[in-house]
Formats: C-alpha cells, structure tokens, sequence
C-alpha cells in the first residue's frame, strides 16, 4: 500500500490523507507490442510523453488498482470501483470507477477507458531544452481516454493546469481534449489563468 500511496501522490499530487489504508485489487493489462515506426513518428510521440512512454516496439502495460474488480468476459469489459489508480506509460488516472474496454481478436490490447467521479489525470512532456518535464494535470468529473489516437476527453466542470498556468471551464456544458503532444482544445466557455511569478529584486549598490 505504500507503494501504491507514493505512486498516487508522485502522480497526482494528492495529500496522503485523500487516500486512506486500503487493500487493492491489481491487474495489469498488457498491449501487444507494436511494428517499429518510422523515425519522424517516434520523434513526435517521445516528445509527447517524454520519458514514460515505451518504446514503439516493446508491449505496454497498463496497471489498475482498485477495492474491487469485475470482468465480462463476453463484452470484453472490465469495470473496477473504489480507490482506483491507473498506472500507464502514456498516462496516470484517480478516479472512483473506472470501465475499461479491450478490443476484440487475439491480442486484447486496451481499446478506452472511461473514468468515473473525482477524476484526476495526469500527463508529462519534457521541458524545453533539457529543463525538468511539464506536467498536465486535469480533473474532472469524467473522463475517456482512446488508445487508437491517444486523446483524453474530459467532462464534467473539467479544469487542466499546466505548469503555473490554469483552464478552468465555466459552464457545465464545456469539454476538454488533451492530445498526445500535450495540446488542449476546449469547446464551450472557459477562463484562462496565467501566472507569473514576481522578479527577483536586484540588490542596490
């Protein structure tokens, strides 16, 4: 459990008291691994997600924890509730409830997953020239993500903060779409804050 709390507070930046002693369900789904793709395409998606994300051809693993876990084996979906906590290279999930679905045929990688009350999401990209990597948080009362382009759609009063700067939607009805390379598109009202942080003041001769 400790493992799991420092996960959550390293990816989420929850106080350890949001999430009390629990035991957790655990599963990991693994993706097949994909054909190698061409040098411009892995350019474009290391930059996306920076150090977490797999290599294109090695298998990715999903890790879910959770109070409980049920399975239908014949619609290929999983939904876990209570505490949940996702653990994927191309992104971090909270969430209450979470419903998974895995595609069809032989390899049943993840197809999308659908998050649940009090979510929370995280993704990085690394920063300019070297510097420490910029991290995306948004929360939500929804949220669905899309393993065929990689897209996180968020719900529900959703709110996305980058950096020191914060998007906040005002009305019920605006949704979020964050993309593989970190870029936020909103439909519906919005308020942006930008923050700048206040200048050393030089000391006098």
């Amino acid at each position: 459990m400790k493992r799991l709390t420092a996960c959550a507070l390293l990816f989420l930046g929850f106080s350890a008291s949001n999430l009390p002693g629990q035991d957790l369900t655990t599963t990991a789904l693994s993706s097949p691994a994909k054909e190698k793709a061409k040098p411009a395409e892995k350019n474009s998606l290391k930059a996306a997600m920076g150090g977490n994300l797999a290599a294109p051809n090695e298998a990715v693993t999903t890790e879910i924890n959770a109070d409980e876990a049920f399975f239908d084996s014949e619609k290929y979906t999983g939904i876990f509730s209570g505490h949940v906590i996702v653990i994927d290279p191309r992104f971090n999930i909270q969430a209450d409830k979470l419903t998974i679905y895995l595609s069809k045929g032989e390899q049943r990688g993840l197809e999308k997953a659908v998050a649940e009350g009090n979510v929370g999401v995280v993704r990085e990209r690394p920063g300019e020239k070297g510097g420490a990597p910029v991290r995306s948080v948004g929360r939500a009362e929804s949220a669905v993500y899309t393993a065929k382009d990689g897209n996180v759609e968020l719900k529900g009063m959703p709110r996305v903060q980058s950096g020191l700067n914060t998007h906040v939607a005002t009305s019920p009805n605006t949704v979020m779409l964050i993309n593989q390379s970190g870029q936020l598109t909103t439909r519906g009202p919005s308020r942006t804050e930008i923050r700048q942080e206040p200048k050393a003041a030089t000391p006098k001769p």
